[in-house]
């Protein structure tokens, strides 16, 4: 069974449609390799920084792009090159965990309202859907504010804004799961409840939630840099990209290249992510295979 069909189109943006050749085998390893060099950047950008990220140098501010410095220094002489490489780390892998922790949550939520009593699932998807009835942004912008501006608050608030899109699709695909034939063949041998659900429907849900959090992980990173360009993510002297682009915004007239150098950053980020994710559908789609 092909579940990824069942998966609706409510991913926070989709990119491959922009890109007609997005399935070309090429393409689809060109943003493997993006992927991969994001991620390395990541783990290893803090050791890889030419300069402390976070050593003040007065007498360097605001110094626009050069052979000493590729992208300049922000207004504390910073060096941003280094700064970016260092916060590559916050930035990436904190989407990365939101996505992870939303998606588990959102799974556990769909299986136990597939399993236990109706009222149960009910008031799961009711909850869901008055969360999914408010933007993602706007919830977590209401909840982060709450519970005090810091990176800890963003994440928290974005999972808690994110989990009910999974657990809305994963429930969708696990009640279908749980009418096939197998499924049906395990209950008349006398199979628990919980032992179809850990053994046949979960496993068969997956490849949705993947899918889904794959998606998810790019629109996560553009609002988690938004949360920290308003104030309610990390705060100074992070070298989270968002923080980085808000710090610099009072001087986007007269040295560009501080609120500029993050916000490519950031971009790339969103892009490389999101088109994974598009790679990630086709190659977990047993008909997409087919095709290509």
């Amino acid at each position: 069974m092909n579940t990824l069909t069942a998966v609706p189109r409510t991913r926070l943006f989709s990119l491959a449609k922009m890109i007609p050749s997005a399935r070309a085998p090429w393409f689809d390893r060109l943003v493997i390799a993006l992927a991969v060099i994001l991620l390395l950047v990541a783990c290893l950008g803090e050791f890889m920084a030419p300069y402390d990220p976070y050593s003040v140098q007065p007498a360097l501010a605001l110094k626009p792009p050069s052979q000493t410095h590729w992208l300049g220094t922000d207004e504390n002489g910073r060096d941003i090159l280094s700064r970016i490489l260092a916060g590559a780390r916050s930035t990436v892998f904190s989407a990365v965990f939101i996505g992870v922790a939303a998606a588990a949550i959102g799974v556990a939520l769909a299986a136990l309202a597939s399993t236990l009593g109706r009222w149960i699932d009910e008031l799961i998807m009711r909850i869901c859907d008055i969360m999914l009835a408010i933007p993602p942004l706007v919830l977590a912008l209401g909840i982060a504010m709450a519970l005090g501006p810091s990176l800890q608050s963003a994440t928290i608030a974005l999972i808690a804004s994110l989990w009910p899109g999974t657990a809305r699709i994963v429930r969708g695909v696990m009640r279908k799961t749980m009418s096939e034939s197998y499924v049906e063949a395990a209950r008349s041998l006398g199979a628990s409840r919980l032992r179809v659900m850990v053994r046949h429907v979960i496993p068969n849900s997956m490849d949705v939630a993947i899918v889904h959090t794959a998606f998810e992980i790019g629109g996560i990173t553009l609002i988690l840099a938004g949360l920290s360009f308003v104030g309610v993510g990390a705060q100074p002297p992070s070298a989270e990209w968002g923080a980085m682009a808000a710090a610099g915004r009072n001087y986007a007239l007269t040295a560009w290249w501080v609120t500029v150098a993050p916000g490519l950053a950031i971009t790339f980020a969103v892009v490389t992510l999101g088109l994974f994710g598009e790679v990630l559908q086709g190659r977990l789609s047993p008909s997409r295979r087919k095709k290509s």
